[in-house]
């Protein structure tokens, strides 16, 4: 993992959320607060703007200034858990730095992209099963680890980390939420996409077909 990659993503990520305005607005009128779009692309373009901030540092410093702009900037549940997963990545990465090399890249990755999901998951108290964006993170991060453990090529990686993100966008539509404000809703939830596991789909689609891009190159 390393910076320019990072701030690709940031700026992908961004334009993506952008695009899925409509999606996501949608599903978060009928079970959210209404503001998770806004704090969503608030957030994107927060990093996006500090691309030439960011770029000279090293990825662990970069992620950790990620972390505290989000931290403070972002409002509702959305800034406190995304400061949370990119401080557990960076933190992974400055006590792993000096070991990871090309040849387990993926694997470390793996590993942080991991660590930060578990930072998030204590951070918010929640876990697989509570219609949060926690039901695509999950089985991402942990498609993600097993498949880089077993030495799988990128291609293959990025075809099921993105299956997993869509199984577990789909998951969400028949639980019965029990965090945020769809927890009031009761079953009325019931039927209804999580709005911030939508986000993390999409999310995790980009930079996938973003690393795909790069590979080609």
């Amino acid at each position: 993992m390393k910076t320019p990659f990072i701030l690709s993503s940031a700026l992908a990520i961004h334009a993506a959320i952008v695009a899925h305005e409509a999606d996501i607005e949608s599903l978060d009128r009928a079970i959210g607060d209404g503001d998770h779009y806004i704090n969503m692309k608030r957030g994107s373009e927060m990093i996006a703007g500090m691309y030439n901030e960011l770029l000279p540092l090293p990825p662990e410093e970069a992620l950790q200034k990620i972390s505290m702009k989000l931290l403070s900037t972002i409002g509702g549940a959305s800034g406190p858990l995304f400061a949370s997963f990119f401080m557990g990545m960076s933190k992974y990465l400055k006590e792993h730095h000096a070991k990871i090399n090309e040849t387990n890249m993926h694997l470390e990755t793996a590993a942080a992209f991991a660590y930060g999901v578990q930072s998030m998951m204590m951070r918010g108290k929640s876990n697989v099963g509570e219609k949060t964006m926690l039901d695509v993170l999950v089985p991402v991060s942990t498609t993600f680890t097993t498949m880089a453990a077993q030495g799988k090529s990128v291609a293959e990686i990025c075809a099921a980390v993105k299956n997993a993100a869509d199984k577990g966008l789909e998951y969400t539509r028949d639980l019965l939420a029990t965090k945020g404000r769809a927890a009031g809703l009761g079953e009325r939830a019931i039927g209804h996409l999580d709005p911030g596991a939508k986000s993390c789909q999409v999310m995790t689609h980009t930079v996938c077909d973003l690393v795909l891009k790069e590979m080609k190159q």
